[in-house]
C-alpha cells in the first residue's frame, strides 16, 4: 500500500522501517531534514512539507500522524484537512485523548475526510517485535487500511475497537494498567533490595520469567535493567507521565470506578519529581508542634 507518514521520532522512524520491509510506498515528512534523509536511506520517499507529501500520494490517500499529543497533533491535522480531498484518511497514531478523536472525526465529516485513531503500544522495541494497535473509526476504512496494520503489528497484534475514539480509549486504559503493574514491580523490588538476605535481584527477575504468575514483558525489561545496573545507581528516581495515566484517573472519576491502584501509581510519579515535599515538611512541623517530636533543620 501507499502511506504518508508525519513524524519521524523514536517510534515513527522505526514504524517507517517496518513498513518498508513489506515494500509499502511511504512518503515521509518531518520538521528535521536530517531524519527525512535517514528515512530515504530506508527507501522512503522524501517530502519537504505537508503539501509536498500530499502531492506525492495517490488518491484516496492515507496519512499517518505520529507527533506529540496536543497542539502538534491538532495543528498537523488542521493543515492536512486543508490539503486532502474527499475519501482521504487521517490516522492519528499518537497518544491523543479519546474525546479529541470523536471531535476531530465530526469536524472532518463536512470535508468527507475519514479519521482513524490508532492506539499504538510497543515503544522502541516495535521495530523488532511489532506494535500492538488498538484502532477506532469507521470499520470500512479500518478494513481498507488493514495491510498497513498487518505490517506494523505482530501476529494477532491489531484489532478494531469501535467508533472514533475507541482505539485511543482502550490505549488509555492499557497505559493506566501499565502504571499499576510497573508500580507493583517497583515496590516489590525495593522491598527485596532492603532485605537482610542480600538477594540477587537480576537472578530473581530472571527466575520469575519461568512459570511464575507475575511473568511479563515488563519483568523482562526489569531483569535487563538490573543486569546492567544491579543497584540502579546510574539513574535518578524521576518519573514523568505522558498523560494517559491522568486521563484514566479522570475516566474513573467520571464513571465512579474506584481505581485505587492506578490513582496511587500516578500520584507516586508526581512524588518522584519533587526534590523536597512541602507536605512532608508540614507533617514534621505538626508532629513537632503537638508532640515535641524532633525535626531536622533545613
Amino acid at each position: 500500500m501507499e502511506l504518508g507518514f508525519v513524524g519521524l521520532g523514536r517510534m515513527g522512524m522505526n514504524m517507517v522501517r517496518r513498513l518498508q520491509r513489506d515494500k509499502h510506498r511511504v512518503v515521509v515528512y518531518d520538521r528535521s531534514p536530517e531524519v527525512v534523509k535517514e528515512a530515504v536511506q530506508e527507501q522512503a520517499v522524501a517530502s519537504t512539507a505537508l503539501k509536498d507529501m500530499v502531492a506525492k500520494l495517490t488518491p484516496p490517500r492515507a496519512v499517518w500522524v505520529m507527533v506529540p499529543a496536543g497542539e502538534p497533533t491538532e495543528g498537523t491535522i488542521r493543515e492536512l484537512a486543508g490539503l486532502l480531498q474527499a475519501d482521504d484518511v487521517i490516522i492519528d497514531g499518537g497518544n491523543s485523548y479519546y474525546k479529541d478523536d470523536a471531535r476531530r472525526a465530526e469536524e472532518l465529516k463536512p470535508k468527507r475526510l475519514h479519521y482513524i485513531d490508532a492506539g499504538t503500544s510497543g515503544g522502541i522495541w516495535g521495530l523488532k517485535i511489532g506494535y500492538c494497535l488498538m484502532i477506532g473509526g469507521d470499520e470500512a476504512i479500518f478494513k481498507r487500511l488493514e495491510p498497513i496494520f498487518k505490517t506494523l503489528a505482530p501476529e494477532n497484534g491489531y484489532a478494531y475497537m469501535g467508533s472514533a475514539g475507541a482505539g485511543h480509549y482502550v490505549k488509555m486504559i492499557h497505559n493506566g494498567i501499565e502504571y499499576g503493574m510497573m508500580q507493583a514491580y517497583a515496590e516489590g523490588f525495593e522491598l527485596m533490595s532492603k532485605s537482610s538476605f542480600k538477594l540477587n535481584l537480576p537472578r530473581i527477575a530472571d527466575l520469575w520469567m519461568h512459570g511464575s504468575v507475575v511473568r511479563s514483558w515488563l519483568l523482562e525489561l526489569a531483569a535487563s535493567a538490573l543486569h546492567n545496573d544491579p543497584k540502579l545507581e546510574k539513574i535518578k528516581g524521576y518519573v514523568e507521565d505522558s498523560g494517559e495515566g491522568r486521563w484514566t484517573v479522570f475516566d474513573a472519576i467520571e464513571k465512579d470506578v474506584p481505581a485505587a491502584v492506578l490513582t496511587a501509581s500516578l500520584y507516586t510519579r508526581f512524588r518522584s519529581r519533587q526534590a523536597e515535599s512541602f507536605a512532608d515538611k508540614m507533617l514534621a512541623a505538626l508532629r513537632n508542634a503537638f508532640g515535641g517530636h524532633a525535626v531536622k533543620k533545613a
